[in-house]
């Protein structure tokens, strides 16, 4: 079995809030959460959530811009925990991101060729005027863009999407392995948003390039990802195959999620807004077992107990929830396993 590209193996993440009045409290924003992408072929592994879910946190874990209160993140058999100045400086050579707001990451003094020379010579990709601008060109093309006009712009000139294709770019031009991509389309109009998801989808394809899509939007998770993983208050409800997950949803959170997709449907009548207590009820009111429990329709005396864990529900589909603890299928998981991509 080939070494895999990204290992997550029960990651806890734990910060403390002060307040005002001198008091504190821990809040866990992520807990026990391991996931494997491979290294070949390349796949999309969407991370969703609501805001506070934990998803953004794992992005920044993986990102490297915080560490691990618990748990192991491993790149190509690297642990980052003992990694040497020297290998920190390669893996954010192999790992870019894409953030949410395309405006806020650029410089507005300076122009779209600086932006990309920036990347050139931060990364000594090259010393030569001719190979820059073949690597600047062939790097536009990648995602859709052209012509010598749009070098010169400022980021005030040029629209949402064309502002998020250069933040592709950029990363694509240091040829990472992995591309984080946190909300990259949540901030762009609505006509815009398939334009790119096809530059993801065309750099998985041609350049085996995996990508962590973070999001709240499961109608674009459908589109694109191989793999889900639904979190809730930083605990994975469900995860495995895209379509799967999606398509047949067990855990009580993931169905009301998964009905509040409008369906572009005239026939198909949208069963409107979750209506759900607040969550700061829930995380006052929680110590143990599932932190699903004071909003969920289905919930049971044992799910106060202890948080349940993953059970398989379908081929390459679990979901933490004792509804299926006695399906035969319900076997609770011992190790993360990395799942194959739909076909």
């Amino acid at each position: 079995m080939s070494q895999p590209l990204l290992e997550i193996r029960n990651v806890t993440r734990v910060y403390t809030q002060h307040s005002l009045t001198g008091g504190k409290r821990t809040v866990i924003a992520l807990q026990d959460f391991s996931l494997n992408i491979a290294s070949r072929p390349a796949s999309v592994i969407t991370i969703a959530g609501e805001s506070g879910s934990g998803k953004t946190t794992l992005a920044n874990l993986v990102l490297g811009f915080v560490r691990p209160t618990s748990g192991q993140i491993i790149f190509e058999g690297l642990d980052l925990a003992a990694a040497s100045a020297r290998q920190i400086k390669n893996y954010r050579r192999e790992v870019q991101a894409v953030f949410q707001d395309p405006f806020g990451v650029y410089n507005p003094f300076y122009r779209v060729q600086h932006v990309l020379d920036l990347i050139i010579n931060n990364f000594k990709l090259t010393t030569s005027k001719a190979r820059s601008r073949d690597l600047i060109e062939d790097a536009l093309n990648v995602v859709g863009l052209h012509g010598e006009d749009v070098l010169r712009k400022y980021p005030h000139q040029l629209s949402g999407g064309q502002r998020q294709r250069i933040m592709m770019a950029r990363a694509y031009m240091v040829k990472p392995k992995l591309i984080v991509a946190d909300e990259p389309v949540s901030m762009i109009d609505a006509s815009l948003r398939a334009s790119i998801l096809e530059v993801m989808l065309r750099l998985k394809e041609e350049s085996n390039i995996s990508f962590l899509y973070i999001t709240h939007d499961l109608s674009t998770a459908y589109q694109i990802s191989d793999q889900i993983y639904v979190l809730y208050q930083g605990i994975v409800a469900e995860k495995g195959n895209t379509i799967s997950v999606i398509d047949q949803p067990h855990h009580p959170y993931v169905q009301l999620l998964v009905d509040s997709v409008p369906v572009p449907d005239p026939n198909v009548k949208w069963k409107g807004e979750i209506v759900l207590p607040p969550e700061e009820e829930m995380r006052t009111s929680m110590h143990s077992g599932c932190r699903f429990y004071p909003r969920c329709p289905s919930r049971m005396d044992r799910c106060l107990a202890a948080q349940p864990p993953l059970y398989q529900v379908r081929d390459e589909h679990q979901a933490a929830c004792y509804l299926y603890a006695d399906n035969e299928l319900a076997l609770p998981e011992t190790e993360s396993v990395s799942k194959s991509a739909p076909t």
